[in-house]
């Protein structure tokens, strides 16, 4: 009589040798085998010139079912990397799903043929859409167990609300879900990884970090990655961790260092960080061939350390599954592979006509005119300046909406809450003061410090916005904006188009940017706005004046996409543009450019610190020469106002561009180009640039003088213009 698969009489001994019932080694095997022969099943694929791209999990598969089985989809929340897919199948994800990605279908659920293969996400499973990059979903998980932790302590935020961003965000929390983020060793090289854990370990956040370290980053071994090679040896002292180091090949360990861990994070004791051992049978992808750089030898010593081959001999020391049995299960595997890839293969391609679908949000449009509103009438008409109306907008936002959140660089009263409450200190609240009173007002959940770090502020407002929460996010300066770029460009603008609209991360980003300060120099004077409008997916914002501020950062908080806003330093408090408080409801689309000037000869296109520079050019030009200048302030740069350059163009026929940035290759270049090419028959005369030299800002104001555009130098270019 042949053995059956599962033996009852051994069920209990097998519990005694691994604390796990045979029917959950048998799936943990399954599931083992399943991810394998996906892997497999892709790599023919590839061979046939069917798929485009592979990238294998192989030998990580112990470790990843492990965890996937220590951990609840849907409930918990997930930022994988490439390497994941056993625990995705472990999670709830399908072959199938696996397979549309890899043929790039519509169908597939990750993103609908926008992602390579292996880049996981699934919103029934909490799994969060993955990149290419390296370490920066990290950041992104230390943000989403924040928001977690906010909606636990702030329920009433979860509630869905009318006419904003939260319209379209269902928020679900449960005070004790776990956040899982995995990398790879070498990627632990990555600042972000060393920001995520500061984070993690300071807040006690329930952040689960997996190391799948397999030796090998593409060529590159671990000792040169990391120092002695051993990471877990350097992050050893971080505060209120578990720490687990554990053979990854080894699915039984593995699970009960995973129990372990997680058990640990959802008690609220802190974050975890498990380290598994596991092997890299295959190169690093199909475009590598890692004979190249290792040796048969070494290759000969990781397949014995085989995962698959350890599970199988396992179960049939165990007397839990018998030879018949375990090909049994490998054929059905094998079948349900197959039969998921003609499927896959039969599936249609995504439709041109998709390709800008989720670019920006389809179902908030900051750009519609019923957005705009009068100010109203209040009992204090004193007016202010533009940090003044900043500030109360920031406040008239988190008194409306519990969701919305402070943080950056000092932007707190004071961190030390009992200064605050013993009165020994005024507070802070940002270098500018743009930010003063809110922790006092709204609590340390609300308005905070983080750490001098600009990659972890962009990065952990990417995992608060996918979470639902609205975080505003302050970048102190703009000159130090450049560490958060990776995740400004690879994950807030992309998080909805990379995920064909299942993620989305509306987060805003203020900034402190350029120059005219008399002594800014290099590092604080700094332009370079065509950087973040080059940037699809990001909305950029450029007020020049107190009211502009106050309406245009109302809509950017109620808006469903990321935001860049932009605040130029000089006007904060300038005597240009000073205006009225206009009450708490007073927004600006986006997209809709203002005429600050009327005139007839000649039109300027501009924005920011320019405006008040062009004003002062036009008047003089009409003093001394009766020139006409009409003055067109942009206010919003990603979208812009088309139509309104057009109008102005066709009424005036000579437009000068003016901006603070470099000459070349700047915002202004843009819109030149694009007058040039569809205004041409309107124009009479060419289209002129006034910008920055092309070299950075000196220190002596006599040569930052030189270098930025004055009015000056915007009436010579009007006088010259105007005589074509």
């Amino acid at each position: 009589m042949a053995k059956t698969a599962v033996r009852d009489a051994e069920q209990s001994k097998s519990s005694a040798v691994s604390g796990i019932d045979s029917e959950r080694l048998i799936e943990i095997y399954r599931l083992m085998y399943l991810s394998r022969r996906t892997d497999d099943r892709e790599i023919l694929l590839k061979r046939q010139q069917k798929i485009f791209f592979q990238i294998s999990g192989a030998g990580h598969e112990a470790l990843l079912v492990a965890a996937g089985m220590a951990l609840k989809p849907g409930y918990d929340w997930f930022f994988p990397y490439y390497r994941d897919r056993a625990l995705c199948l472990t999670l709830g994800s399908t072959v199938e799903e696996m397979l549309l990605q890899a043929v790039g279908a519509a169908a597939d659920p990750s993103s609908g043929g926008r992602q390579m293969p292996s880049h996981w996400g699934n919103t029934k499973l909490n799994i969060v859409s993955q990149s290419s990059a390296t370490a920066t979903q990290v950041l992104h998980a230390v943000g989403c167990a924040e928001a977690g932790r906010y909606f636990s302590r702030h329920p009433e935020a979860a509630e869905k609300h009318e006419g904003d961003y939260r319209q379209f965000k269902d928020v679900t929390f449960h005070g004790d879900e776990v956040v899982y983020t995995s990398l790879g060793e070498g990627s632990t090289s990555q600042g972000e990884f060393w920001e995520a854990l500061n984070t993690a370990s300071n807040q006690k956040l329930p952040v689960l970090f997996v190391v799948e370290d397999n030796e090998y980053a593409i060529s590159t071994p671990v000792e040169v990655n990391t120092p002695g090679g051993n990471i877990s040896k350097l992050v050893a002292n971080f505060p209120n961790f578990y720490f687990a180091e554990v053979d990854g090949t080894d699915p039984v360990e593995s699970y009960r260092v995973f129990e372990e861990a997680v058990t640990h994070c959802r008690t609220g004791n802190g974050p975890a960080f498990v380290h598994g051992h596991v092997i890299r049978p295959y190169s690093h992808s199909l475009s590598d061939d890692d004979r190249l750089y290792r040796p048969e030898s070494e290759r000969n010593a990781d397949s014995l350390r085989d995962p698959l081959q350890k599970m199988q001999m396992f179960l049939l020391r165990e007397g839990i599954l018998d030879a018949e049995a375990i090909n049994r299960l490998e054929k059905q595997v094998d079948e349900e592979v197959r039969q998921a890839a003609e499927r896959a293969l039969r599936a249609p391609f995504p439709e041109p006509a998709s390709i800008p679908l989720h670019v920006y949000s389809e179902d908030y449009d900051p750009t519609r005119a019923e957005l705009q509103a009068k100010p109203a009438q209040t009992p204090d008409a004193h007016e202010r300046t533009m940090a003044d109306l900043i500030n109360a907008c920031l406040k008239d936002e988190m008194r409306r909406d519990p969701r919305v959140i402070v943080f950056g660089e000092d932007v707190a009263d004071s961190s030390r809450e009992e200064y605050l409450r013993e009165g020994l200190v005024k507070g802070k609240g940002g270098v500018f003061k743009l930010t003063a009173g809110l922790q006092t007002e709204f609590g340390s959940d609300r308005a905070f410090n983080s750490p001098l770090a600009e990659a972890n502020i962009v990065g952990r407002a990417v995992g608060y916005a996918v979470r639902g929460m609205k975080p505003v996010a302050e970048i102190q300066f703009f000159d130090y904006i450049w560490p958060s770029i990776h995740q400004f460009r690879n994950e807030l603008s992309l998080m909805r188009w990379r995920s064909n609209g299942t993620y989305s991360a509306p987060a805003v980003v203020r900034v402190a940017i350029g120059g005219y300060l008399t002594g800014g120099s290099i590092y604080h004077s700094q332009s370079g706005e065509s950087i973040f409008t080059h940037t699809p997916g990001v909305r950029v914002v450029f007020p020049s004046n107190a009211l502009d501020a106050n309406g245009l950062l109302r809509t950017a908080i109620r808006c469903d996409d990321p935001v860049l806003f932009l605040e130029h330093k000089r006007l904060y408090r300038e005597t240009f543009g000073r205006a009225a408080y206009p009450g708490p409801d007073y927004m600006i689309p986006f997209g809709k450019a203002k005429v600050v000037r009327e005139g007839k000869d000649l039109t300027i296109v501009t924005y920011g610190a320019v405006v008040p520079r062009a004003l002062q050019a036009a008047q003089k030009a009409q003093r001394e020469h009766g020139i006409e200048t009409e003055i067109l302030d942009l206010r919003t740069l990603s979208p812009y106002d088309w139509e309104a350059i057009a109008t102005s163009v066709k009424k005036t026929s000579r437009v000068i561009v003016a901006y603070e940035d470099m000459l070349s290759w700047g915002y202004g270049a843009e819109i030149a180009a694009r007058i040039a090419d569809e205004l041409f028959e309107d124009l009479d005369a060419p289209v002129k640039r006034v910008a920055a030299m092309d070299t950075f800002v000196a220190y002596q104001p006599m040569l930052e003088d030189v270098i930025l555009p004055q009015p000056e130098h915007i009436f010579q270019a009007i006088a010259k213009l105007a005589k074509y």
